[in-house]
C-alpha cells in the first residue's frame, strides 16, 4: 500500500508549531490596500492560529495530529516518556501484588 503524503499546498500556507497548532497568515493583505483602513491592515499583517474545528479538518490532509487554538495542550496525545512508562509498569505490578490471590 502506498505511503500517505501530506498536502504540499497546505504545507506552503501554514506553519505547524511544536505544540501542534497551525499558524497562518490572514487573507486580504496582499494587494488592493488603498481603500482599507491602516488599522485593519495592521491587524491583517499579524499571523493567527487556526480554530479547533479547522485544525481537525486539516489534520486529515496532513496525515498527522494537530490541535486548534481553543484546545488545551493535553488534547494532543503523545507517547509516554521512558520514565512515565516505568512508573506505569511499577504501579501495575504493585496493584497486582496488592490484590488478593483467588484460587
Amino acid at each position: 500500500m502506498p505511503k500517505n503524503k501530506p498536502h504540499k499546498g497546505l504545507l506552503k500556507r501554514v506553519r505547524i508549531t511544536k505544540t501542534g497548532k497551525l499558524r497562518h497568515r490572514k487573507a486580504g493583505c496582499k494587494h488592493l490596500k488603498s481603500h482599507k483602513p491602516s488599522k485593519r491592515l495592521r491587524r491583517l499583517r499579524k499571523t493567527s492560529f487556526m480554530s479547533s474545528a479547522e485544525a481537525r479538518r486539516l489534520s486529515k490532509l496532513l496525515h498527522r495530529r494537530l490541535r486548534g487554538r481553543e484546545q488545551p495542550r493535553t488534547a494532543l496525545r503523545r507517547n509516554p516518556t521512558p520514565a512515565e512508562r516505568r512508573a506505569r509498569r511499577e504501579a501495575a505490578r504493585a496493584a497486582l501484588a496488592a490484590a488478593p490471590q483467588k484460587l
